[in-house]
């Protein structure tokens, strides 16, 4: 499936949304915003989707899970679908397959789906198993774990042991993460081990001591990998804890103030910088020409990254990535 870059998709929906689709029938579009769970990401996501609805004058309606989980996630969509007055949902599905049934009947009723950060399925909106969704808007995350790996790499000096800590199964974002790591430490550095990978359930309390055990089981562990906030907290904390900090390297995925500081102080050496306003802002963009009726949306865009390092951190065209969150 080809995959569509965001410069191309921003100057189309620039182009159909200067026709005014802001019409007075529009205007009482109602948008549905339903991520993940509570943390910085998306919580900058969330801010772009505010944006964009403002901007758009459309009605908002935003319901986050306190936890990761389908048991948590399916409860909230259906009282959702149940108000009655939803026309697109802005999603980010916590399981690739069990959110489909609970989707599925959300679109029974009419609410179109756009997804942003996961997807269903594989991804292919087109020719995969899961085709119902307008589009998937997010990271290449395999992409994403390759440039981590290279960063790990390239930190540790190509060799040593190395540890993946990861969220949960079965999720699309974190394991193309994973996969993509594993990819290039398999293909292009044969002197580096990837010990193994955890599931942190998006606990970063459990990511400290996954993280903690690891160190203390491997000794000569060079290099963590957290795939996602969680993961990259908890691995760092776990890292200082030990009075490890600058002898084990770790590559945090999410530009966090918190992983911002680990990397000034040593602990991280390179932060992976997704772009989740603009996810939010776009899937957006995406309902108001989609209720236009423009029917050549592409059906998955890319988002892309900033990689920031110790080098590049104080630039203000990459610290500008850095995610902000309202106090």
């Amino acid at each position: 499936m080809k995959n569509i870059s965001k410069i191309g998709v921003v100057a189309a929906l620039a182009a159909v949304l200067s026709t005014g689709v802001a019409s007075a029938q529009e205007d009482q579009i109602t948008i549905g915003f339903l991520p993940g769970v509570v943390d910085p990401f998306y919580q900058v996501m969330e801010i772009g989707v505010e944006a964009a609805v403002a901007d758009l004058g459309f009605k908002l309606v935003t319901q986050i899970p306190p936890t990761w989980g389908v048991e948590v996630q399916t409860p909230i969509l259906d009282a959702m679908v149940a108000r009655g007055d939803i026309d697109y949902l802005v999603i980010a599905p916590t399981d690739k397959d069990q959110m489909v049934g609970p989707l599925l009947l959300a679109l029974e009723t009419g609410i179109k789906v756009i997804t942003v950060d996961t997807f269903l399925g594989d991804g292919d909106y087109i020719n995969g198993p899961v085709t119902f969704p307008i589009s998937y808007i997010g990271s290449d995350n395999v992409e994403g774990g390759r440039i981590s790996a290279r960063g790990l790499a390239k930190a540790i000096g190509g060799t040593g042991k190395v540890y993946i800590n990861s969220t949960n199964p079965n999720v699309s974002s974190v394991e193309g993460r994973a996969i993509g790591f594993n990819e290039v430490m398999d293909n292009e550095f044969p002197d580096i081990e990837v010990i193994g990978l955890d599931f942190n359930l998006d606990d970063m309390n459990t990511a400290v001591q996954q993280t903690a055990a690891t160190l203390e089981r491997v000794p000569d562990l060079v290099g963590v990998f957290g795939t996602n906030v969680f993961s990259a907290q908890g691995a760092g904390t776990a890292v200082v804890n030990a009075g490890l900090g600058g002898v084990v390297s770790v590559v945090a995925y999410d530009a966090t103030q918190f992983a911002i500081e680990q990397l000034r102080e040593g602990v991280v050496s390179l932060v992976l910088a997704q772009k989740p306003f603009d996810m939010g802002y776009m899937a957006v963009q995406f309902a108001a020409a989609d209720a236009k009726g423009v029917t050549s949306l592409p059906r998955r865009v890319q988002t892309g990254f900033a990689i920031i390092d110790i080098e590049n951190v104080d630039d203000p065209e990459v610290a500008r990535f850095i995610y902000q969150v309202p106090n």
